[in-house]
């Protein structure tokens, strides 16, 4: 069993684990319980009552946080040349196609979202085995197969994250970092629990968002009030 560091103690003894936050509360003591030295992330995981199983209850979509995930993403666009000049001049990391295929084949995963043009997606196709394990396989439901690759690129740079509901029906997504105002915190967070709201399947029965916690790295999650972010 692993042994709980006096750390731990400490930021675990600061929440009462019989409450339910608001989303306010719990966006300031993510901030005072954080107990790394460097700028943690700050994660919202959303329960909800769905069944991953069914085709059309597995969620997958995309959010534009108001105010980004604190973190530059790297972007890797695949595309035919004359699309590269626009995904360079929209701020990609790479461009290219053949020798990156040629790398992700080997291995290379040095990047944290793919963007490609419906073209191309048939040469990138067996890449799955690579990409798909680590989200990273482009696809049109998430805005990253597209011919607009300057516009996908703007958005992922500017703040918008990806995410789909895992095997147990929940929705894990870095909405910050512990650097962030708490009112930041909040309006990300918010955002993404609004945008989980709207796409809720109309065969999904009984309480739909069953469960919402806000957690920093290395540090324990704070179970936050769902009629407080679902109202």
């Amino acid at each position: 069993m692993a042994k709980i560091t006096k750390n731990r103690k400490a930021a675990e003894a600061k929440i009462d684990k019989n409450k339910f936050y608001t989303l306010t509360e719990a966006a300031q003591l993510v901030k005072d319980i954080n107990c790394t030295k460097f700028d943690s992330s700050v994660d919202v995981h959303v329960r909800l009552g769905v069944d991953p199983k069914k085709a059309d209850q597995a969620l997958r979509g995309t959010v534009s946080l108001p105010h980004g995930t604190g973190k530059t993403k790297t972007v890797l666009v695949l595309c035919t040349p004359d699309k590269e000049a626009e995904a360079k001049a929209a701020g990609a990391d790479y461009v290219g196609l053949d020798e990156f295929v040629q790398k992700i084949d080997g291995g290379w995963t040095d990047i944290d979202v793919i963007i490609a043009t419906p073209s191309v997606m048939p040469k990138i196709g067996r890449l799955g085995k690579v990409l798909g394990p680590r989200n990273l396989m482009p696809n049109p439901k998430t805005g990253t197969v597209t011919n607009d690759v300057a516009a996908a690129v703007t958005d992922v740079k500017g703040g918008k994250i990806a995410f789909k509901v895992d095997k147990a029906g929940i929705i894990h997504a870095s909405i910050g970092r512990v650097s962030f105002e708490p009112a930041k915190l909040v309006e990300n967070a918010q955002e993404l629990i609004n945008t989980l709201v709207r796409m809720k399947p109309a065969t999904a029965k009984g309480t739909y968002v069953k469960g919402v916690s806000l957690a920093s790295t290395m540090s324990p999650g704070i179970a936050i009030d769902t009629k407080s972010v679902t109202n």
